[in-house]
């Protein structure tokens, strides 16, 4: 698989499924630049920091993470959605972006980060 490198952002207010996620990268030798669990410090690190990849929860206890995705876009960053939200609730500025469904396993996350990238779809 090609992901192997790939800087990325996780953005996800819950404990355990962030460290999930961030196992599922290491096992797929990703490098997890940082995380953030709310809404201003993700949106401080979309801005500043050096990364190919964002994975964003969409509620962060509370709050939309779409302003993170806005920053993403505009930095040209590729990203997507993991969420237990339907596609059919992403704003009109964000309807193409991917989005991972919840529960969701390794090889799904995989699959997904290789599309955001435009590397070969499954």
């Amino acid at each position: 698989m090609a992901l192997a490198g790939i800087r990325v952002l996780v953005v996800e207010d819950d404990a355990l499924i962030r460290l999930m996620i961030v196992d599922y990268l290491k096992d797929l030798d990703c490098v997890v630049v940082a995380t953030a669990s709310v809404l201003p410090d993700a949106l401080q690190k979309a801005s500043s920091l050096a990364f190919d990849v964002g994975l964003l929860d969409i509620n962060l206890k509370g709050t939309l993470s779409y302003p993170v995705g806005e920053v993403l876009a505009a930095r040209h960053i590729p990203f997507l959605f993991c969420t237990a939200y339907s596609a059919a609730a992403l704003p009109a500025e964000l309807s193409s972006t991917p989005v991972l469904m919840k529960p969701f396993n390794m090889h799904q996350l995989a699959d997904q980060l290789q599309i955001a990238i435009g590397g070969v779809s499954p």
